[in-house]
């Protein structure tokens, strides 16, 4: 079976079926936003194993939309073969966080809003932009488009004049002053963060341990997947999982790089009382200039008047955050079921 999804409405029904044939309870959480042909978009959850269970495995897709692909092929091909959950343990299907991201091949919200900048906390300011990001708009969000754009030229200057760290942090951060601009936090909170949180304080509220696994993809070595954990983690997952595990909020020049709002902090405070570990699982497409030119080009497009949908820039970015190529999708299907399993089985061994 072909788990992959062209696009969100098939990825949707996929999900949907397979959550019926494992008998899982369903739960939908709709949104205000629709898709390209006005069809309503929902957060849909498959809930496998004890209603009220001690122990969850929380594994979610889609946070930043067009990368769901990958995770909703995985969710798809994991609830095919779901076998018995023991009693007091559960595990829930978070299927594509950003439905309208996914439906309209777009790594951002309705309000270009990056989710994964957006979980901030109470008191916290939606406001600020990392140095340097500011000398960087015009380069980032470009007014025009020009056939001489040369961006790999001058995105390969900057890299090499300041290093892949530091463009990294001023670039992708996270910045609340550019609205119109990449990796925009927002100015409040959205609602997918809102009905999220809320789902997860109700359905999660007497959990005692929850291993959550997100899935994402863009960065990294083709085909494989680098896990990306809270630094209070770092220890106990590489004795698990080996060298591939990085610090989520790493300085130094590799996947990981530090951000403000991310789903891990949300996470967090939502489930305060349980025993959290978090797993970002990130798959390696394109290089990075590579990745950024296509986000840099689909966001100028975006604003562009009476643009048609899917534009070239949509498919481009589809192609840069889940290849067509079939030995990256045999090896994201594997790394993601090899991951799921391992967790699974780490949850169950405690839960013993």
């Amino acid at each position: 079976m072909d788990c992959f999804s062209q696009d969100y409405a098939t990825a949707r029904a996929r999900f949907r079926t397979g959550a019926a044939a494992a008998r899982a309870a369903a739960f939908e959480l709709p949104l205000s936003a629709t898709g390209p042909h006005g069809e309503a978009l929902a957060i849909e959850v498959a809930w496998c194993g004890a209603a009220a269970p001690r122990r969850v495995l929380l594994h979610s897709s889609g946070l930043h939309g067009v990368e769901g692909f990958a995770g909703s092929a995985i969710q798809v091909e994991l609830l095919a073969s779901m076998s018995e959950i023991p009693p007091a343990v559960a595990v829930a299907f978070v299927h594509v966080l950003n439905p309208y991201g996914m439906a309209w091949l777009r790594r951002v919200n309705e309000r270009n809003v990056d989710l994964n900048r957006n979980f901030l906390g109470p008191g916290e300011s939606y406001a600020g932009h990392p140095d340097g990001y500011a000398g960087l708009d015009s380069f980032l969000n470009p007014a025009a488009m020009g056939f001489l754009d040369l961006f790999p030229v001058r995105a390969a200057w900057l890299i090499w004049k300041h290093g892949l760290a530091a463009v990294k942090r001023s670039v992708a951060s996270g910045q609340y002053d550019y609205p119109n601009g990449l990796f925009f936090g927002g100015h409040e909170v959205e609602e997918v963060p809102r009905i999220y949180s809320q789902f997860l304080t109700t359905r999660l509220a007497n959990v005692e341990q929850v291993i959550a696994i997100d899935v994402h993809t863009g960065l990294g070595p083709f085909g494989e997947d680098t896990l990306l954990v809270p630094e209070r983690d770092l220890s106990r997952m590489r004795q698990w999982f080996g060298e591939r595990v990085q610090p989520v909020a790493s300085s130094d020049a590799n996947v990981a790089y530090a951000v403000r709002g991310g789903l891990h902090d949300g996470l967090a405070r939502v489930l305060d009382r349980a025993r959290l570990t978090f797993v970002g699982q990130e798959f390696g497409t394109y290089s990075p200039i590579r990745v950024l030119g296509a986000l840099r080009r689909e966001n100028w497009g975006h604003r562009q008047a009476d643009r048609p949908f899917p534009g070239p820039e949509n498919l481009v970015l589809r192609e840069v955050f889940c290849p067509a190529d079939a030995s990256w999708r045999r090896n994201v299907l594997k790394r993601g079921r090899d991951l799921y399993e391992k967790a699974l089985g780490l949850l169950l061994e405690d839960a013993g």
